[in-house]
């Protein structure tokens, strides 16, 4: 038998370097606080007497509500992924001016609080409503259903323009070309080329959108009327009964489906490809100049961009009137307010916003690392287990966080943590908040790293450990400084979705650390539009000011190298 030289031998028997299990055992124990603890407790409280007796009248006596979520989960994911689809398709294969205004406004709605424009919509669509009842006098109802499957719709719309934009934009041209060679009009290129090679990107999409939609509690909240959803029963279980156990089944039967449809979009994104690109492009993609294709697509476009704008303009104009549509005389009386008793709000929340950021950046970038270059086995687990923060709906994760940190949490009958949730906890609930705004950063940073991770050939740092530089030297020194494009991606998403969050908090904010879209809720509560429309136009100033820090840092470095 032939016997290894000294130097594989050597090579082989090289000791695991330690820091890499540190770092690994650093980060499911974040993970086990920040996801692990808070589903666990909530299981817990499912799988009671009183909880299995929710979950039992949800799935056979009252069952509306657990209809009316599935309803309107598959009504806001085929609207939100046909609106995504249009306007990715007028951006990618029309010729038309003002393509990069049209970017902007598509993504608008992702800096603004999930509730703002359904504020915006009764003002404009409402029984006394701006359109409806002054311009067209018409005596319309937006709540329920129909509202909250616009409102909803527009509001995650921007995540399938992206998703379906990308596709576009990697599409080989060739095979246009080849079906104008054959005869096809641009109307059956549209329908036997372009849709059919957009279905993963299409069935990704609204999977992603149906499980956002059965999700929210904001907008149900705001603009539900009686069209009651799980989300919202699980709000009022709470809040009307204090009935934590039932709400905690209700909780269970919201995150069975939801964690189902995350599972079977992260076996669809990995399994299901369709070829796009074979080989180097044959060149740019042609516009579409035909009648029948362009002018359609870019009417519905219109009307979408409309509504988008008529909706934001209601939030501009509605902060600078007392009673936007009664008293439109001009005042700052409301930005006043916001300045009197909402600066402690806008304060607490950039602070709290501004600490947890690179906190889920790292944790990001950590699991990252791990999965990509350390776990070939088990990093599926903890890619899976990273993501849960947003495959877990907000309501179910907030309420899990209050009951797993309302009191002392316990450890193999150890006390590791005092009480984190609630005006009497450490921090006055700020730390479970932050904890919260983590949960819900890490996925989009942690699949933004493991992106730019693979496209870096691992012989750059296995050079640098060759050299005798640590695991973590060489993550610090080599790997970080060719991901920073993506952390500062993670980064940014982190500050706009903590700043804009009240789902996955609306348990745990107390009256000592108030938060800025709490004060937007509670405004909205008493029907005081003009003070809500003021703090959504600060929330959305600072929300626009981050995403343009991160362009203007983006063009820097881009002109520096």
């Amino acid at each position: 038998m032939t016997s290894l030289p000294g130097s594989a031998r050597t090579r082989r028997r090289r000791p695991v370097d330690l820091s890499v299990a540190a770092v690994l055992a650093v980060v499911i124990a974040c993970l086990f606080l920040t996801v692990g603890i808070p589903v666990g407790k909530l299981l817990g409280a499912a799988l009671s007497p009183d909880g299995r007796s929710a979950i039992l009248a949800s799935l056979t006596i009252q069952t509306t509500p657990l209809r009316n979520t599935i309803v309107l989960g598959a009504l806001v994911g085929t609207l939100g992924t046909a609106i995504g689809f249009l306007t990715a398709y007028a951006q990618v294969f029309l010729d038309f001016r003002g393509k990069r205004a049209l970017h902007w406004i598509t993504l608008l709605p992702t800096v603004s609080p999930p509730f703002a424009t359904a504020t915006a919509l009764i003002t404009l669509f409402g029984k006394r409503g701006i359109i409806t009842f002054h311009l067209l006098g018409a005596d319309h109802n937006i709540y329920g259903l129909q509202g909250l499957t616009i409102v909803l719709a527009m509001t995650f719309a921007p995540v399938a323009y992206l998703n379906i934009r990308g596709m576009f934009e990697n599409m080989d041209p060739s095979h246009f070309e080849a079906a104008a060679s054959l005869g096809a009009s641009p109307l059956q290129t549209l329908f036997k080329v372009t849709i059919p090679m957009t279905i993963p990107a299409l069935l990704a999409s609204f999977l992603v959108l149906f499980v956002e939609g059965i999700a929210d509690l904001a907008n149900p909240l705001v603009l539900g009327g009686d069209y009651r959803v799980l989300a919202s029963q699980i709000y009022f279980a709470v809040a009307g009964g204090g009935d934590v156990a039932s709400a905690a089944g209700i909780a269970l039967v919201l995150l069975v489906p939801a964690i189902s449809v995350f599972a079977v979009q992260k076996y669809w994104a990995g399994k299901k490809t369709v070829i796009t690109v074979t080989g180097k492009p044959t060149g740019t993609v042609k516009p579409v100049t035909a009648r029948t294709v362009k002018y359609p697509v870019l009417l519905l476009v219109g009307v979408w961009v409309a509504l988008v704008l008529a909706c934001y303009t209601a939030i501009l104009v509605g902060g600078f009137v007392k009673i936007l549509a009664v008293d439109n005389s001009w005042t700052l009386d409301h930005y006043q307010f916001v300045y009197r008793l909402g600066a402690d709000a806008v304060t607490k929340t950039l602070m709290m916003t501004l600490i947890a950021t690179p906190i889920a950046a790292l944790l990001a970038l950590l699991i990252a690392w791990l999965v990509v270059r350390h776990l070939p086995r088990a990093g599926r687990i903890l890619d899976f287990v990273g993501m849960l923060g947003i495959a877990v709906p907000g309501t179910v994760l907030g309420l899990g966080f209050a009951l797993a940190y309302s009191g002392p949490t316990w450890f193999l009958g150890h006390r590791i943590l005092p009480p984190l949730a609630g005006g009497l906890a450490t921090g006055a609930g700020a730390v479970s908040i932050i904890m919260v705004y983590i949960a819900r950063a890490i996925p989009t940073g942690q699949q933004a790293c493991i992106s730019a991770l693979k496209q870096i050939n691992p012989q750059v740092e296995e050079a640098s450990t060759s050299l005798g530089a640590s695991q973590i030297t060489t993550l610090r020194l080599i790997t970080l400084p060719l991901l920073r494009s993506g952390v500062v991606t993670a980064m940014t998403y982190g500050i706009t979705k903590s700043m804009t969050m009240i789902t996955a908090i609306i348990f745990i904010t107390t009256p000592q650390t108030k938060v800025m879209t709490a004060q937007i809720l509670d405004e909205v509560d008493a029907g005081h539009f003009g003070n809500a429309f003021a703090y959504c136009t600060v929330l959305i100033v600072l929300a626009i000011a981050s995403l343009a820090i991160n362009q203007l840092n983006r063009s820097m470095r881009t002109a520096q190298s």
